[in-house]
């Protein structure tokens, strides 16, 4: 069996699909999958915890599969709870069979030997289903541990009726993009900004050095090498430093009151966000149906349609369930089927993790929150050009939450951006390190 060592260091492999077998000196796992007999005609139940709201997709299953009976329960989202509650789960040996885990945090759980090795029970047979590097997201050392669900390809959603009354067009570049951003706090009287830009969530930051081509962590052999301070991200740190000590964006934290109400009034004439968020600028914005429009993310170089990726998940089936074979065939029915895919999209879960042309698709619509614009195809173009090399260490929760409070001082006047992902990239370091990992900053 490989060592520990080297299975970790081979998650961060740019060449190769995340290898990260569950080889832990420690299992996080209070028991291990195995399949339990089952008599004809009994009923199976499975768990599954998730926070997205899957529900009608998970009802239609149960009705046209009877004999599989699967029960959600709603968790906090991810670090807001969700994931303790899962680890404690495992820990205490009574997991549910299924669960949402993000494709940062699938490493993490890989550490722990908290999820089900697939192969065993087929899982390769249905790789050609998926968009490949989604799928590559749940393998390690070659063997299949989660199913894909959905992803993040980003764009820019802004208020066509404000950029029209300021005579302004979408920003193709960066520069154009600072420039808008001018004219909207002129025009506006400085009531208006061109976006949020939020002082703690390191994954929405990550999402531009990730679109200008860099990499926050790499392996040489079995070290891991930690690069914040590379010159596409201080280029990215250096651009919102400036946008934020100009007062160019609003310091409002996303997926708040505040920023909510930013979206409802015009305070925030954009945001530069996943496609998933589409359903949360209509659940929380509903009266400016019609005002919203999609544009790619700015770009370094004009002509270039380079983008990147916020968030991601996958139906993870946990270790320690007894009905892996089932618990399987329904994470694939529900991330492929039409009929589920259909209620997935109406309840904003991401970008499909299936292989589909968008004709014909349930994204393949016009709008009218959109003012008519077949909005899907601006994040097509997105998902066809995310730079599919972006790896997540096995540290990603708490090394990101360092980035996160480090930007945050620097959004209150307390040093640079620069100098946040400076400081941050020594924790990073020291959070592999905590690991029994070899590690180094590049620089």
């Amino acid at each position: 069996m490989p060592t520990r060592r080297t299975l970790l260091a081979a998650t961060a492999a740019a060449a190769a699909s995340p290898a990260l077998a569950a080889c832990g000196e420690q299992a996080g796992a209070a028991r291990m999958t195995r399949q339990a007999h089952r008599a004809p005609g009994e009923r199976v139940n499975l768990a599954f915890w998730t926070w997205v709201p899957l529900q009608k997709a998970v009802a239609l299953w149960n009705k046209l599969h009877p004999d599989i009976h699967v029960t959600v329960q709603t968790v906090p989202a991810n670090t807001s709870g969700g994931y303790q509650k899962m680890h404690a789960s495992l820990k205490a040996g009574d997991p549910p069979d299924l669960a949402q885990v993000e494709y940062y945090a699938l490493p993490e759980f890989m550490l722990v030997r908290g999820l089900t090795d697939l192969t065993a029970y087929g899982a390769d047979r249905l790789k050609k289903h998926y968009v490949d590097w989604q799928w590559q997201q749940g393998v390690f050392a070659g063997r299949t541990y989660a199913i894909p669900q959905g992803s993040g390809p980003m764009g820019f959603f802004y208020r066509a009726d404000l950029y029209d009354k300021w005579d302004l067009e979408a920003p193709r570049t960066w520069d154009e993009f600072r420039q808008a951003a001018k004219r909207i706090k002129k025009r506006s009287g400085g009531d208006s900004f061109v976006t949020a830009f939020p002082p703690v969530n390191a994954q929405w930051f990550a999402s531009f050095p990730w679109q200008r081509g860099a990499h926050w962590v790499r392996t040489e052999g079995d070290t891991w090498i930690v690069d914040l301070t590379d010159e596409k991200t201080r280029q990215v740190a250096d651009f919102w430093d400036g946008m934020v000590r100009d007062k160019l964006v609003a310091p409002l934290q996303d997926s708040q009151s505040s920023f909510f109400k930013g979206l409802q009034t015009g305070q925030l004439a954009g945001w530069l966000g996943a496609q998933w968020q589409d359903a949360l600028l209509r659940g929380n914005a509903p009266g400016t149906k019609g005002k919203w429009r999609v544009a790619e993310l700015p770009q370094w170089e004009r002509g270039e349609h380079a983008s990147a990726n916020w968030g991601g998940s996958a139906t993870a089936i946990l270790q320690g369930t007894r009905h892996p074979a089932e618990a399987l065939k329904f994470a694939h029915w529900l991330n492929t089927d039409p009929g589920s895919i259909e209620l997935l999209v109406a309840a904003g879960y991401g970008w499909p993790s299936a292989e589909l042309e968008l004709a014909g698709s349930p994204l393949d619509k016009r709008d009218p929150f959109f003012g008519g614009q077949v909005y899907n195809e601006v994040f097509r173009t997105s998902d066809r050009n995310v730079d599919t090399s972006w790896r997540f260490a096995p540290t990603t929760t708490q090394s990101y939450a360092h980035i996160q409070d480090n930007i945050g001082r620097a959004v209150a006047g307390h040093g640079t951006l620069r100098q946040a992902l400076a400081d941050a990239q020594g924790m990073f370091v020291d959070d592999l390190q905590a690991k029994g990992l070899d590690a180094r900053s590049a620089r």
